[in-house]
C-alpha cells in the first residue's frame, strides 16, 4: 500500500467512524487535552471539550491526600462521569495512571496508564492501556543541605517538577509542596518539611501529575494513538465499537516436556458490548516457552 492509499484508507476511516461530528468531555484538569484532542478528533472525528471548573482531585491525588477509590479503572470512568455530569454530554474520556514497581519487571519502576470512553448513548465503556517501561518517576530522603544535583539530573528537573513532604511528621497536616521547579524553591520547601519530620528530612518526589510531568505526558499522548485505534474497531459479530483485547491465556508448551507453562499463550479479543471472543496468536510468533517459565522442569 502506498502512502495515497494510507490516506486514503485513514480519511475513510475517519468519515465511517461512529463518532465522527461528535462532542465529548475529556475530564482533566491537568492539561491532557494537548495529548488527547487532536489524536481522537484526527482519528475518529471526535471532537473533545474540557470542562472549566473541573475538580478530578475530589476522586484521589497522586500524593495520598484523597485515596483513589476502586481500580484505575473504576476511577478512570468515575471522572469520565463527572466531566459528563458537568457538562450534560453523553460521551466522556478520562485517563488514570499508577506508578510503582514495574508489573512485569524486578526492581525497577513502571507505570500504568489507562484511557476509557463512557458511551451513554450505547450504553458501553472501551477502554485501553499501556506499560510505561521508563518513567520518570522517583523519590529521595534529603535533610537541609544535602547535595541533591545527581538526582535531579537523574529526574531531569527543573523540566519534570517535584513534590516535597516531610519524610515523618509530627504534623498530621504537614503541607506538601507540589509543582516545584527553581532550586531555591525546592530548599526552602525541604528545610520546612525536615524540620516538621521526627527523622529531621524531607521527603522528595517527582510530580506525576501530568502537566508536571512531560514524559508522563508523552505516554499520554501515546496511549491515546492506541486508544484511538481502539474505539475505530467495530465488532465482527454486532459492529459496535472498541473490540479489542480484553485477556490473555497463558500456557504455551514447554520447549523441553511439552507442558503448559505460565507464559502467554493467546491473545483474548473480545466486544464491550456482546459475548463475542476469539484467540489470536502471540505478536512475537513464539510457539514454545523456555523450561525456566515451566512449573513441571522448574518447578
Amino acid at each position: 500500500m502506498n502512502n495515497t492509499d494510507k490516506a486514503s484508507e485513514a480519511r475513510g476511516a475517519k468519515r465511517t467512524s461512529p463518532y465522527s461530528g461528535c462532542r465529548s468531555v475529556l475530564a482533566t484538569m491537568h492539561g491532557k487535552e494537548s495529548a488527547i484532542a487532536t489524536v481522537l478528533l484526527d482519528r475518529l472525528g471526535l471532537a473533545v471539550d474540557t470542562a472549566p471548573n473541573l475538580d478530578t482531585d475530589v476522586l484521589g491525588t497522586f500524593t495520598g491526600e484523597i485515596p483513589r477509590a476502586g481500580t484505575i479503572r473504576e476511577a478512570a470512568i468515575a471522572k469520565a462521569r463527572l466531566g459528563m455530569t458537568t457538562t450534560g454530554l453523553p460521551l466522556g474520556i478520562a485517563s488514570e495512571g499508577s506508578y510503582g514497581p514495574h508489573p512485569h519487571i524486578p526492581f525497577v519502576a513502571g507505570g500504568i496508564e489507562l484511557m476509557v470512553l463512557v458511551d451513554d448513548g450505547r450504553g458501553i465503556v472501551v477502554s485501553e492501556y499501556l506499560i510505561e517501561d521508563t518513567p520518570v518517576f522517583d523519590h529521595t530522603f534529603a535533610s537541609p543541605n544535602d547535595d541533591l544535583d545527581a538526582f535531579l539530573h537523574r529526574i531531569g528537573f527543573p523540566t519534570h517538577a517535584l513534590i516535597v513532604k516531610a519524610a515523618d511528621a509530627d504534623v498530621a497536616a504537614a503541607p506538601i509542596y507540589k509543582g516545584l521547579h527553581e532550586k531555591t524553591e525546592l530548599a526552602k520547601a525541604v528545610c520546612h518539611c525536615a524540620a516538621l519530620s521526627r527523622d529531621g528530612r524531607a521527603l522528595i518526589q517527582t510530580d506525576m501529575r501530568a502537566h508536571m510531568n512531560p514524559t508522563r505526558m508523552a505516554t499520554i499522548r501515546r496511549l491515546a494513538a492506541s486508544f484511538a485505534e481502539r474505539v475505530a474497531t467495530p465488532c465482527p459479530a454486532c459492529d459496535m465499537p472498541g473490540y479489542g483485547q480484553v485477556d490473555v491465556e497463558t500456557g504455551l508448551p514447554c520447549e523441553d516436556c511439552d507442558a503448559p507453562s505460565i507464559m502467554v499463550r493467546h491473545r483474548i479479543f473480545g466486544c464491550v458490548a456482546c459475548e463475542y471472543r476469539e484467540r489470536r496468536p502471540r505478536l512475537d510468533g513464539r510457539s514454545h516457552a523456555d523450561p525456566k517459565h515451566c512449573p513441571e522442569c522448574n518447578p
